[in-house]
């Protein structure tokens, strides 16, 4: 079982274990004796998003992958499916970026891609875990005190994924639209407004002015009713929002509606179908999405899967299945035809192509969707005992179940990057799913909170 690694790499209060400097540094040199296991020189990219624990956290990980044989390259605050794309364009052994996504600027972590641009398996992680108790507890090579800093930024990096993002849409055009843009003060800020300023329209960029603690703060993918309230506000056609480090997009449409992933993937799927690439007319999404999504996708012929949460798994599934289009209600959106991991910046101008292409506005492409009530409750969590081992939350899942059957899903699970429990139920009667989920999450929260 995995102790370090959750479901998107590495994840904490920046400061604290496993994120104080001798544990970053113990995963730097853990890294890079793994990856000298192939028996080729070591070459790590790395990059970052603007939390202020970046830089001294990126510093202790490149003196650790010093200290393990590997050579570093600085790409300085970008996103992280940059750091995926220039992994796999130069070569590079694998791809790092220190980043805690959606949470709040105190945390931080640490992601991981290998040589060929995908997150790292799970028992790749766990092999890498193990090197890291070994360097911890001294059996391996011995952590040093000083840092040595980090690499000069190469500027070119930015300016490459730039181009592949537009060379990823050739043609892309605004069509003199005006739209928002929320960079949540995070990596995104380092590159949507140079990607979309040269798409001829009138480009509103909001929320780009990171200071190290504003990331992701009352703005973002975390909070899309903001972005949407702009695009009412300023008359515009569409917004897009990203998360810290811009692996997923959510969008408001003309009207002012939040647009979320689901809806996202109905529109690109029936887009994929029409133009005969949407393989097997099958598409791959989480336990999260919505059912009303999988009932829109049967009206249009497409068969839908679920992973369990996580982009990562999305993939896997979507590489199993041989499917072209997958992605999650929070905004991972996965190309595998254009990129190897979700990517938000390339999602939003895949959206725009295709309202382009179709001649119709956001809110009509998606207009027959028709979600069931869902509600998410999320309960702090002191620590992640097994859910079935806990007598009176089996109790009010079973009820739950038992009442929904017919009409509705309960999922419970643990967060994969928070300590929390995730309470998630759909129901056509929305008394009911909320009658559900308050008892369920009241008896985790008697059972385990804090």
């Amino acid at each position: 079982m995995r102790k370090l690694f959750g479901t998107d790499g590495i994840r904490g209060v920046a400061g604290e274990a496993p994120l104080d400097k001798r544990t970053v540094r113990a995963v730097g040199v853990a890294l890079a004796i793994s990856l000298k296991q192939t028996g080729k020189p070591v070459r790590v990219v790395m990059g970052m998003d603007t939390r202020e624990s970046g830089p001294w956290i990126a510093a202790m990980l490149a003196a650790g992958l010093r200290e393990g044989g590997a050579a570093v390259a600085n790409a300085g605050v970008i996103t992280t499916p940059a750091i995926a794309f220039l992994a796999r364009k130069h070569g590079f052994s694998a791809g790092v970026v220190i980043s805690a996504s959606h949470n709040p600027w105190q945390d931080n972590g640490i992601k991981i891609f290998g040589g060929d641009g995908y997150k790292l398996p799970d028992n790749v992680e766990l092999g890498i875990e193990a090197e890291i108790e070994r360097v911890l507890e001294g059996s391996g090579p011995r952590v040093q005190g000083s840092d040595g800093g980090l690499p000069e930024v190469n500027e070119s990096f930015r300016a490459e994924y730039v181009q592949f993002l537009l060379e990823a849409v050739p043609g892309i055009s605004l069509d003199n639209r005006k739209v928002v843009i929320d960079c949540a003060n995070g990596a995104a800020s380092s590159v949507a407004p140079q990607l979309f300023e040269s798409l001829r329209g009138t480009v509103e960029v909001t929320h780009a002015s990171p200071d190290g603690r504003n990331i992701n703060l009352n703005c973002g993918a975390l909070h899309p009713e903001i972005v949407a309230a702009e695009v009412k506000v300023r008359g515009a056609s569409m917004g897009f929002t990203f998360d810290g480090d811009a692996d997923r997009a959510l969008f408001a449409d003309e009207h002012g509606n939040v647009v979320n992933g689901d809806a996202v993937m109905l529109a690109c799927a029936r887009d994929l179908q029409r133009r005969g690439e949407l393989a097997g007319d099958l598409v791959v999404a989480t336990t999260m999405s919505n059912m009303g999504l999988e009932a829109a996708f049967k009206r249009s012929g497409i068969s839908m899967l679920r992973a369990p949460v996580g982009d990562k798994y999305v993939l896997e599934e979507m590489r199993r299945s041989g499917a072209s289009l997958g992605g999650e209600q929070s905004g991972h959106i996965l190309f595998p035809a254009k990129a190897t991991t979700g990517d938000g910046l390339l999602t939003a101008l895949l959206v725009l192509d295709l309202v382009h292409r179709n001649g119709k506005t956001l809110g009509e492409l998606i207009a027959d969707l028709k979600n069931f009530p869902q509600v998410i409750l999320n309960v702090k969590v002191r620590e992640r005992k097994p859910l079935d081992s806990l007598p009176s939350v089996v109790e009010k899942i079973s009820a739950a179940e038992e009442e929904l059957r017919d009409s509705g899903r309960v999922v419970i699970r643990y967060s994969g990057t928070e300590a929390l429990a995730r309470v998630m139920i759909e129901a056509e009667s929305e008394e009911a799913m909320r009658r559900h989920a308050e008892a369920i999450a009241e008896a985790i929260r008697a059972e385990l909170g804090i």
